[in-house]
């Protein structure tokens, strides 16, 4: 799943120490250095495919992620976002035993992910107190991002889905100006280009959003 990166020890110690410092100990931060694979991803690679064997659990520590799942006909379900510091929750599952992934992950911009080899899991719960309050963290705030997916996706009609997309993608990206085109939208949420196209068209003439050739300006920049 992963390719070697070869990077010097010190230059990961000072990373990860920059990045994690207030949240883990210098043991930790050492072996992570030591045990842990980098890898670098342009934006929109294929970092984990569905039914792949994980054998890794992602620590982003550059760039952000997205979550998605697929049902038998390939259609794409978006169910969360990763940025700087965050592990998938889905991938979790692995921690024990290599296991099948449910999920697939591509990248959202220019990437970097620290794979931590889950035969480390089990050993750093135990050992490191900062590393159980961290992964446990994790999956509760990834599950709950994923129950907010389902909820929405079986509560809220479309335009309101596709506003909140429009804002979460706003939080991630750090900017108001998202570069996307109608289609990657209705690939992300399960629809036809055609009803995004004109539920786009409708929140511009309420003055939510202004469009651009493949872009969209999100007025109320970081409101969620």
């Amino acid at each position: 799943m992963v390719a070697n990166f070869q990077w010097n020890t010190s230059i990961c110690f000072e990373k990860l120490t920059s990045k994690f410092q207030y949240i883990f100990e210098t043991e930790l931060i050492s072996e992570l250095c030591a045990s842990s694979i980098l890898k670098k991803f342009g934006e929109g690679q294929h970092i984990i495919h569905m039914g792949e064997l994980l054998t890794h659990m992602p620590l982003v520590l550059s760039g952000s992620i997205k979550i998605i799942t697929e049902n038998k006909e390939g259609e794409e379900l978006l169910l969360y976002y990763l940025e700087t510091g965050d592990t998938c929750a889905i991938t979790m599952n692995c921690c024990t035993k290599p296991t099948k992934s449910i999920i697939s992950a591509i990248s959202e911009s220019d990437t970097e992910i620290l794979f931590i080899p889950i035969q480390k899991m089990d050993e750093w719960m135990v050992k490191f107190k900062s590393w159980r309050s961290f992964v446990l963290e994790s999956y509760n705030i990834r599950m709950n991002e994923m129950l907010e997916a389902i909820d929405n996706l079986a509560f809220n009609n479309m335009e309101e889905r596709l506003y909140k997309y429009l804002k979460n993608r706003v939080f991630v990206d750090k900017e108001s100006k998202l570069h996307i085109t109608h289609l990657q939208i209705a690939n992300d949420l399960n629809s036809s280009r055609v009803v995004i196209s004109r539920l786009m068209k409708k929140l511009e003439k309420e003055g939510k959003i202004v469009q651009y050739r493949n872009a969209v300006d999100i007025k109320d920049f970081f409101t969620k």
